[in-house]
């Protein structure tokens, strides 16, 4: 005779809801957003169905139906004009720079929104790089102190996270220093500590045009500074010396081809951990939708349940808006 039957947990829907261990919920989305120059401006991003470029009056309309949808959180990315790259990145910390007029009117129009916006060179580099480039190399020192001056007029604008992308070698600890030298000690940082120089950043890079120009006096690609995706032990190394130097969030980046290590870093540490479902994620699961090979809501809800059971607390997704909608229903 059986005694223990796993199954009596499974018998209808309310006892399965009592014993789940993992709850999605709209507080676990950050949407990244593309913003772009002009007024009433939105241009759709064809590889990413359903994301669009937008210009900041756009942008703050967006920002004003997530956050009645119950998604409190945006990181955000500019497509930068041409004429305003170089291999400085000066622009980056211009006072009435696209990025930071964005801050201030989402701030403006919606002050709960908490707005985390993107800190790295590459949408302001004629290169296409996270750094400045000198002699054909990355340079990791000169490029944060760069990074540090972005992070402070993010800050002056009224940002409430940063969130450097680039993995350069201690940019944590010159951000950190740098925010509290200007008197932001409660802005934070998300530090992407484990950032893989992967094949699915695709989507997102035509969107704002960031991938590495084709130059022959420089890398072709992020490998010099972003991880080697085969690697695990270099991931907890990143981490614990990101949370060393400052971090208050650890990000994993990708999401659901890293889903190992974010369980590893879940293990290891007690900071809250983010992971980002990438551009090319999602657009791996849209194309499968609109092939009909995949139910849209089921499918997104599931991926995203996942990153909750491997350990993830804060989850970037494109899907947010629309994950939201569902579980709203």
């Amino acid at each position: 005779m059986i005694h223990s039957r796993n199954r009596r947990l499974r018998v209808n829907e309310s006892i399965r809801s009592l014993v789940r261990e993992n709850v999605l919920t709209t507080d676990d989305f950050v949407m990244p957003i593309f913003v772009m120059e002009g007024e009433n401006m939105q241009e759709p991003i064809p590889s990413m169905p359903g994301i669009f470029r937008r210009s900041i009056d756009l942008t703050v309309k967006e920002c004003k139906e997530l956050f009645s949808l119950g998604v409190k959180a945006v990181n955000l990315y500019m497509k930068v004009s041409e004429n305003l790259k170089d291999n400085t990145g000066k622009e980056a910390w211009n006072k009435n720079g696209l990025m930071q007029n964005t801050i201030k009117a989402i701030k403006d129009a919606v002050p709960g929104m908490v707005v985390m916006p993107d800190v790295a060179l590459d949408p302001y580099s004629i290169y296409g790089h996270d750094g400045i480039i000198e002699n054909g190399k990355i340079l990791n020192d000169a490029t944060n102190e760069a990074l540090a001056r972005m992070s402070v007029s993010h800050a002056e604008a009224g940002a409430d996270l940063v969130a450097p992308s680039d993995m350069m070698d201690g940019r944590v600890q010159v951000i950190r220093e740098a925010l509290e030298e200007s008197g932001f000690t409660d802005v934070g940082i998300v530090s992407y500590a484990a950032k893989y120089a992967s094949s699915f950043y695709g989507p997102f890079r035509s969107a704002l045009d960031s991938a590495p120009k084709e130059n022959v006096e420089i890398p072709k690609d992020k490998k010099t500074y972003q991880m080697d995706f085969h690697n695990t032990r270099e991931a907890l190394n990143e981490v614990f010396k990101d949370i060393d130097e400052g971090a208050d969030v650890i990000m994993i980046k990708p999401g659901l081809p890293y889903l190992d290590i974010v369980s590893k870093v879940r293990e290891a540490i007690d900071l809250p951990i983010a992971v980002y479902n990438v551009s090319g994620e999602y657009a791996m699961v849209k194309a499968a939708v609109q092939n009909g090979w995949l139910d849209n809501d089921k499918t997104i809800i599931e991926s995203l349940t996942c990153f909750k059971r491997a350990g993830a607390d804060i989850i970037f997704t494109y899907f947010a808006k629309e994950a939201a909608m569902i579980l709203n229903k």
